[in-house]
């Protein structure tokens, strides 16, 4: 079942702040090199799955139908929207990967998307506090900063003061982002300012400081799937070596705040349904909404015992040059977190890895890659075992 699909195409907008542009123009921006790396038309798609959360960032729904507003070829193509919190883009992979499966197409669009600035803070949190439970956690002020700032403070509680380990994260992935031209900021803040608190740098929601929080982006992503390599595409063929879906409870409450557990579950089924483990891979592209989340999916991939996830980050084993380089492209963090883009970028980051065209990102010899997108605090846990075909 995981080998019906090949991604043969990919195309990526810039992220950030995009004031002046609407969501048809990002989805041009992004289908139309996808389309053409993969050496397709519009009338060669057999149907297109579109990834955006829109809980409220924009007043349009039914976002679905706005592909063929964009580009008119599509008028006729069957296009579907999907929805996972903010797995919401590997969601929509996964369902072109099971119409794939089930024999009823053979060429896919999957497109991730999010205009999330045209929105103010506040309301970004309150939109954005919806993927919570929110008859449990819903009034934090923070939003979700408050839900993870909550798990950071359960952890450090438990297992000591862990601001080194997570202001490691936010510099090394700021660090890599700098070579990533797509990514939100691409600024290396330096250990020391995502260490200290400062005016421009100050907490959010409990341990947590600015610098430990994805960005608020707008961009786009979108892959073209291939049921067989094609002989006309322009970039090499990647594919799965598995794929694994696992839910959790989404009450916090229902669960040890300081494990991921459904991600645990993933990666162990992922990894023995790829054949592979751990030492196989040549790097990973992790969810770092929070670097909390990073830190605590260290330990859910199997790198470090519960508890002990910071020493995988102080000994320099995920940095670009170590033993398993976990967020080459910058990550949430530095790239940015378009919430129903996201789980489409981070695939587009590894098929790059793998077809050795990331440039400056480039991670050497890069052969079998991860990719891990979860829906809010670990309740959606997707994973992708990619290499070239």
């Amino acid at each position: 079942m995981t080998h019906n699909a090949h991604i043969v195409g990919w195309g990526h907008t810039p992220f950030g702040k995009l004031d002046n542009i609407e969501l048809e123009q990002l989805i041009r921006d992004a289908v139309q090199p996808a389309l053409d790396s993969a050496g397709l038309e519009p009338k060669d798609i057999d149907g297109i799955f579109v990834g955006h959360f829109n809980a409220g960032f924009v007043g349009q729904d039914f976002t679905a139908s706005l592909p063929a507003v964009a580009m008119p070829e599509f008028r006729h193509t069957p296009s579907v929207r999907m929805e996972n919190a903010c797995a919401t883009g590997s969601a929509a992979i996964w369902a072109a990967m099971d119409a794939m499966a089930a024999g009823r197409m053979k060429r896919t669009l999957v497109i991730g998307m999010e205009k999330m600035n045209g929105l103010t803070t506040p309301e970004v949190a309150a939109t954005l506090i919806k993927c919570s439970y929110v008859k449990e956690e819903g009034a934090d002020p923070a939003g979700f900063a408050g839900i993870f700032g909550g798990i950071a403070t359960e952890y450090f509680r438990r297992f000591g003061d862990q601001s080194d380990a997570l202001a490691a994260i936010a510099a090394k992935n700021h660090s890599n982002g700098m070579h990533n031209p797509y990514a939100h900021m691409r600024r290396d803040l330096g250990f020391d300012f995502c260490r200290n608190p400062s005016d421009k740098n100050p907490f959010v929601s409990g341990p947590l400081k600015r610098s430990d929080c994805s960005l608020v982006s707008d961009g786009a992503a979108a892959l073209v799937l291939s049921a067989e390599p094609l002989s006309g595409a322009k970039v090499p063929a990647i594919r799965w070596r598995s794929r694994t879906h696992i839910n959790d409870f989404l009450p916090m409450s229902r669960r040890d705040p300081t494990r991921f557990e459904g991600a645990a579950m993933a990666w162990q089924r992922g990894l023995a349904a790829a054949g592979a483990q751990l030492g196989d891979l040549s790097f990973v592209e992790t969810h770092d909404c929070f670097t909390i989340a990073e830190m605590l999916e260290y330990e859910a991939m199997g790198l470090a015992p519960h508890g002990q996830g910071a020493r995988i980050i102080l000994d320099g084993i995920t940095r670009k040059d170590g033993k398993l380089p976990v967020n080459p492209s910058g990550g949430l963090k530095s790239k940015g977190h378009p919430i129903g883009a996201t789980g489409v970028s981070q695939h587009v980051m590894a098929a790059m890895q793998l077809s050795g065209t990331a440039g400056g990102m480039q991670v050497n010899d890069a052969r079998l890659g991860a990719v891990f997108n979860m829906g809010g605090s670990a309740v959606a846990s997707y994973l992708s075992l990619l290499e070239a075909a």
